[in-house]
């Protein structure tokens, strides 16, 4: 794998540092309206389907509705990145966190299957459809204005910082739960208190949108208007008929990232309940540990992605996947009582959630970057999130290590990848991933 030159980094401002924090927060505040849902996916089970119909059909209905979210997210996000490479990044960066938290506010007032019948999944069903939309343009609009503020030779740190941002609403989805099952009896969550937390995503969403209105649009961006240059009319066509070359990495580490949010944060949870009976409690105890190690694991990869280069960090962080995850699951197998720490690992050996932005941000050029990024990872998550965690949960009877081996694959993928697009020079369609 060639080296990679990364241009002289200068320090952070101050305004670059409020611009990533208020970025980070307000990404926060949207995944963890979006992500809740998953935290309460056996409760929802039970009161948005008939209760005759047999538990694993129910979760399995649950998930069903959870992951048409993701399915939703690549219309959401190719109309909102056209107007964010027409309009500017921030006008869409803002109306994505207005759309997620709606939909949540609704989701905890509305009416259940005893109430309404099968009135009440399909209602639920169209709900999360708008917030896949909300999700699909707020990820591609985060990771490219927080890459078109940050200063030269630190964007790597600027995506970790904000990939630990957006991480950190899966913690705040977390400690919800946890909260929830220490304050009220299963009974009651079953009775009224699970609506609390979407009722709290109504009210983050409201201050994610004012804390958005403080930040200032992209240098990038702004210099493109000051040149006169027309924005592309269709940047979708130009990124299919001109950059066709970038679209494989792009999906193909996209598959990369969303197979350890899925395995960290959406499968094991559920997992440890349900085949290792472990308490609600306990489970959302120990998701939090994950959580918080993967934020961290995502700012020190980022850190090393400014040090050595975007491929070099990916490729040691697609060999450190499967490795986490295999000494997470082998504690849950083993019983050794290891658990706490064998999930921070995993959490830290997760850190390719934040080495994949840098790469993504460096595959296609200013004018058509939201379009480009969007296209590839809206698409590429839709159908991977929306299958995959359907089938480790549907495979998971005949063997705890299915989702080892799916780390296993994928991590292969991410090297492969790495070892593959290395050299950005020769293939001319990286505009600067070397140096991130």
């Amino acid at each position: 794998m060639p080296a990679t030159a990364t241009p002289r980094a200068r320090a952070f401002s101050r305004s670059d540092h409020r611009t990533l924090a208020l970025a980070a927060l307000g990404g926060a505040l949207e995944i963890y309206d979006f992500i809740i849902f998953v935290f309460f996916a056996l409760t929802l089970s039970q009161l948005f389907f008939p209760p005759e119909m047999p538990e694993w059909l129910r979760l399995l209905q649950s998930f069903g509705i959870f992951v048409t979210g993701y399915l939703a997210r690549p219309l959401g996000g190719i109309l909102m990145a056209h107007f964010a490479d027409h309009l500017g990044r921030k006008r869409v960066f803002s109306l994505s966190i207005l759309m997620m938290a709606l939909p949540c506010l609704l989701i905890g007032v509305m009416p259940t299957y005893a109430d309404i019948g099968y009135a009440a999944p399909l209602l639920l069903l169209g709900l999360r459809i708008l917030q896949g939309a909300a999700v699909g343009g707020e990820v591609p609009s985060a990771w490219t204005f927080v890459a078109e503020h940050a200063p030269a030779g630190r964007r790597g740190y600027a995506l970790g910082f904000l990939q630990a941002g957006l991480t950190f609403g899966y913690l705040l989805g977390a400690l919800t739960a946890t909260l929830l099952a220490q304050l009220f009896t299963p009974e009651q969550i079953l009775d009224y208190a699970w609506r609390y937390p979407f009722l709290l995503g109504g009210v983050f969403g409201v201050v994610g949108v004012w804390l958005r209105r403080w930040l200032s649009e992209t240098p990038v961006f702004l210099a493109l208007r000051e040149r006169n240059a027309q924005p592309v009319a269709f940047p979708l066509r130009q990124v299919l008929s001109r950059h066709r070359q970038a679209l494989i990495p792009a999906a193909l580490l996209t598959c990369v990232l969303t197979s350890a949010v899925v395995v960290l944060v959406v499968i094991t949870p559920t997992v440890m309940q349900q085949r290792f009976a472990l308490s609600a409690g306990h489970t959302f105890a120990l998701s939090s540990v994950g959580i918080v190690f993967l934020n961290i694991g995502c700012v020190l990869a980022g850190l090393l992605v400014d040090r050595i280069g975007a491929w070099r960090a990916l490729a040691l962080y697609s060999l450190l996947l499967p490795l986490g995850i295999g000494v997470l699951y082998a504690s849950l197998v083993g019983q050794w009582g290891t658990i706490w720490p064998a999930y921070a690992l995993a959490g830290l050996c997760c850190g390719v959630v934040g080495v994949v932005p840098s790469v993504m941000v460096g595959l296609f050029p200013a004018q058509i970057r939201v379009s480009g990024i969007s296209f590839t990872y809206n698409v590429a998550y839709a159908l991977w999130a929306s299958t995959t965690p359907l089938a480790l949960i549907a495979l998971m009877p005949w063997s705890p290590w299915v989702c080892v081996g799916f780390c296993l694959v994928m991590g292969a993928v991410g090297v492969a990848t790495a070892w593959y697009y290395a050299n950005c020079e020769s293939l001319g369609f990286v505009r600067d991933c070397a140096s991130a």
